[in-house]
């Protein structure tokens, strides 16, 4: 998908992804986080103030966008789907407890697929195309998994810039690449155990702008990941704002789903979409 015309006659293409782990993040990492009332309540904040003032941005820009949802996530926040699907927005697969496959085994990896596939279907969505692993930690079980399961894309490896087909043996499909500079979380995340880090949010815009301005001179799709309880913080919004603004501005940019973007990239990759 580089130097081809997007549609519009725009030269690149620019996706918006949201992780919407909220409890799911932390549960996933050990049950002890059941009683650790304090952190599950940050991952709740991603759906009750985050995701309402992402998807008001959205509106205003009339930005399409994916989000993906863990299983749990669609479970304990009734509505949270309906809401997202209402905007316009695809609902995308997350595993179910946000468990990192690389940790767990065969049957676990399994489980993750089916239970999520299954929550969310309950909550309303439907089957979805496109599937991000925990952590951007992929396996080959898991791989097969989705190829098994008719996934059109993932969204969980770094080996290009542009859409591309991720291969481990016998087993491809579609990727629709990500990388840590493009994602809130190396930025802002922290927890009291293990530290992290609280950036300057103005540099979140500036090398956001400069990667869409790479883009824009390939003329390919670049995506950029958030997360709700993270980017939905007031002062980070205004940043995400910033970025949002000049990208629009620009009016040379396909704002778009994945799924758009997998069935956009598919045929010139040799894959049925």
């Amino acid at each position: 998908m580089t130097g081809q015309a997007f549609p519009g006659g725009a030269s690149t293409a620019v996706s918006l992804t949201f992780d919407v782990d909220a409890e799911a993040g932390w549960l996933g990492e050990g049950e002890e986080y059941a009683r650790r009332l304090t952190i599950l309540s940050e991952g709740r904040y991603g759906v009750v103030r985050g995701v309402p003032r992402i998807l008001e941005l959205l509106r205003r820009f009339d930005i399409p966008a994916t989000f993906f949802v863990p299983g749990y996530t669609a479970e304990v926040h009734p509505g949270l789907v309906e809401t997202l699907l209402a905007g316009g927005h695809e609902v995308a697969h997350h595993g179910y407890l946000h468990l990192r496959s690389d940790k767990v085994d065969i049957q676990a990896q399994a489980d993750e697929i089916h239970r999520g596939l299954e929550a969310l279907e309950k909550a309303g969505a439907p089957r979805p195309v496109g599937y991000r692993s925990t952590s951007w930690e992929l396996t080959p079980e898991t791989l097969e998994l989705l190829v098994d399961n008719d996934f059109r894309y993932d969204s969980s490896c770094m080996g290009d810039d542009r859409p591309y087909v991720e291969r481990w043996e016998h087993l491809s499909i579609l990727e629709i690449p990500v990388h840590w500079s493009l994602d809130d979380w190396p930025r802002f995340g922290w927890n009291i155990d293990g530290g992290g880090n609280v950036a300057d949010p103005a540099e979140l815009t500036r090398s956001w702008i400069a990667e869409f301005e790479s883009a824009r001179a390939e003329r390919r799709h670049t995506s950029f990941t958030m997360h709700p309880e993270v980017i939905g913080r007031p002062y980070r919004m205004a940043q995400l704002e910033k970025v949002v603004e000049y990208v629009a501005s620009s009016g040379d940019v396909w704002f778009a789903r994945l799924d758009e973007v997998a069935a956009h990239a598919a045929p010139s990759l040799g894959v049925a979409s």
